[in-house]
């Protein structure tokens, strides 16, 4: 969830349609309030209840073609005039928010990460992006605040359960961020002004939340940067909310 005073908007809906407004409404957002739902990506942890919530409370579904494409079958009809069908580096409003949907490496059709700026504040949401690449990086640099992938640990996914084929596409520069690689982004992030981390699609078989955490504040540490001093971290709950986060310009 992301809102400011006149503008209301939810980032993917990848369980149920009851469970999101559960959700919602513990943090005291009444989901027939939202403005817009926004998609990354047409994966079922992403859409699954999209569907329902923009026909239970008539809600604008904002998505890039490919991925209308991609997920259209699967989430139901959607009343014509709540597909809006946006370009990738193409910004919009959505009330005083500015929203830059940006391109990212994963696979599935047409995928993107967001940024939201308000008032000098801006937000960035990367996850589910196969490699640090500079195409995504400078869209996200200068974010006060970044929800960033930390997936796996590559030894847990190279030990782990998984066939070999989906470990794979996962270590892929189309599958996820390790570990690692979040935390040389949160170095890079730090020394750009990101005050605020929140690492995110931690990965259940392959990852916890105390080593996603560990490695980061170690990366931070070898970069000369001081975690939870200079720059904040945290990890986003896998079940249930995490918490609202203040986001503000700095000044100065």
């Amino acid at each position: 969830y992301v809102g400011c005073d006149d503008a209301n908007i939810l980032v993917d809906a990848g369980v149920s349609g009851t469970r999101v407004s559960r959700e919602l409404e513990c943090m005291g957002i009444h989901p027939e309030t939202l403005d817009a739902i926004l998609v990354t990506h047409e994966h079922a942890d992403h859409i699954k209840g999209i569907g329902i919530l923009s026909r239970k409370y008539d809600l604008p579904v904002y998505a890039t073609e490919g991925t209308w494409q991609g997920m259209y079958h699967k989430i139901g009809a959607i009343a014509e005039k709540n597909c809006v069908i946006f370009e990738p580096d193409q910004d919009f409003f959505i009330g005083s928010i500015d929203v830059t949907p940006f391109s990212i490496p994963h696979d599935a059709s047409q995928p993107v990460g967001y940024t939201f700026e308000v008032d000098g504040a801006k937000l960035a949401i990367a996850t589910d992006i196969g490699a640090i690449r500079d195409s995504w990086l400078r869209h996200v640099l200068g974010s006060d605040a970044v929800i960033l992938e930390s997936n796996y640990d590559p030894d847990m996914l190279k030990a782990g359960r998984y066939p070999y084929e989906l470990k794979k596409r996962i270590m892929s520069r189309h599958g996820h961020l390790s570990n690692d690689d979040a935390g040389n982004v949160a170095a890079e992030l730090a020394r750009n002004g990101t005050r605020q981390i929140i690492l995110g699609h931690l990965s259940k078989e392959n990852n916890f939340p105390e080593l996603a955490m560990r490695t980061c504040e170690l990366t931070l540490q070898m970069a000369g940067i001081e975690p939870h001093s200079d720059v904040m971290l945290y990890i986003a709950n896998r079940d249930g909310n995490t918490g609202m986060f203040s986001v503000s310009a700095r000044i100065g």
